[in-house]
């Protein structure tokens, strides 16, 4: 797909070529077990829709800083969670973690002589990102991949989104250190980091233990649309290098990328709670104990997974096979060739569905 006003050549919306399958899927007895989209279905915590309406009154306009008590609430979050220390300065506001993600490179100045590396299997936004910029994105998941290739930026994205994979901390200090010595930015998508099931937790790019007492040449962004369940409300931040943020925030100034007022109240309140995140892993950890074995009884088998909201499963054939058999079943998911060559004998399984729908599918996949 070309845009028209800058001639642009971005991928089609892959989602597109879900629509046959999900009306197969639809047709099943007793409708669809829609498991393609991660988007959440449990309700918003009361506390944080207690925080929206009592900031509802606000007719002027918010500040693209955000609130000095919602960047404080992050950064004890920030702390309390991730043992991350961040200056409240250090800490800029967006609309969505994906638009953030999308305008990054953009905002940052690179064009067509850069270079940015996604991984091999990503979110398609990184990639998208690139090209919006006009630069060349690369696929790639270790150094020694790249060269002599000295790009301008990397993404990192663990828990990863479509795998579940997460990065070890020797891993992530490898990368800090390369990109360090040659220049180059990393930036770290952590919207999954509280949603790890194995012995082998998440860590922050920011975790002193990584990159020691100096977020230089560091970006994390993160995102309350997992978490506590607000895909609804748009809210993410980024934070890190100081003096990048200080240039982000400059060029959004510009934009009048604001986050409103009723949505930093919310977050803040999100931000200063933790058991509302302890209750919504509860559901997602029952959701996945339920759907792993019964997919193992259908003959699939789950790489990676260790932590996000997603399921990696492979019948080890092309993965629009797989999703026609399940269409077939009533179950929707999406194909692993959305995120790349990489991924094209998997299909991506969400947890994000409620209870009875996960417990439908299970079902379906047993009978």
């Amino acid at each position: 797909m070309t845009t028209p006003s800058t001639g642009i050549a971005l991928p089609d919306f892959p989602w597109d070529r879900l629509i046959p399958f999900r009306e197969v899927a639809s047709a099943a007895d007793g409708g669809i077990c829609d498991l393609s989209v991660g988007t959440p279905v449990d309700e918003v915590p009361a506390l944080i829709r207690d925080s929206l309406t009592q900031a509802a009154d606000s007719p002027g306009y918010p500040t693209t800083l955000g609130t000095a008590a919602l960047r404080e609430s992050i950064a004890d979050w920030l702390l309390r969670r991730l043992g991350v220390r961040s200056a409240v300065d250090s800490i800029v506001p967006a609309i969505g973690s994906k638009e953030l993600i999308a305008l990054l490179p953009s905002f940052l100045g690179l064009g067509p002589q850069s270079t940015v590396v996604i991984p091999e299997t990503a979110y398609p936004t990184y990639e998208v990102s690139a090209l919006l910029a006009g630069a060349r994105p690369v696929r790639a998941d270790s150094l020694t991949q790249l060269g002599p290739t000295r790009p301008a930026m990397l993404w990192l994205n663990s828990p990863s989104n479509p795998t579940g994979k997460v990065l070890g901390i020797e891993h992530l200090r490898k990368v800090v250190q390369w990109a360090r010595e040659r220049g180059v930015l990393v930036v770290s998508d952590e919207c999954y980091i509280e949603l790890g099931w194995t012995d082998e937790q998440p860590i922050s790019i920011l975790h002193p233990d990584v990159c020691g007492d100096s977020h230089d040449g560091l970006l994390a962004v993160h995102s309350l649309s997992k978490r506590s369940n607000l895909a609804g409300y748009r809210f993410g931040f980024v934070t890190g290098d100081s003096e990048i943020v200080s240039r982000l925030l400059g060029v959004r100034k510009h934009a009048g990328l604001m986050v409103p007022a009723p949505i930093q109240a919310a977050a803040q309140a999100a931000y200063a709670d933790d058991e509302h995140v302890i209750e919504q892993r509860a559901r997602y950890l029952r959701r996945r104990e339920l759907l792993i074995p019964t997919l193992a009884e259908a003959g699939f088998r789950i790489d990676d997974s260790q932590a996000g909201l997603y399921l990696w499963a492979t019948r080890d054939e092309p993965c629009m096979h797989t999703v026609a058999w399940l269409a077939d079943r009533g179950i929707l998911v999406a194909p692993g060739d959305f995120y790349g060559p990489k991924g094209a004998r998997h299909v991506r399984i969400a947890l994000t569905a409620t209870d009875e729908r996960i417990e439908t599918a299970a079902h379906r996949l047993t009978s």
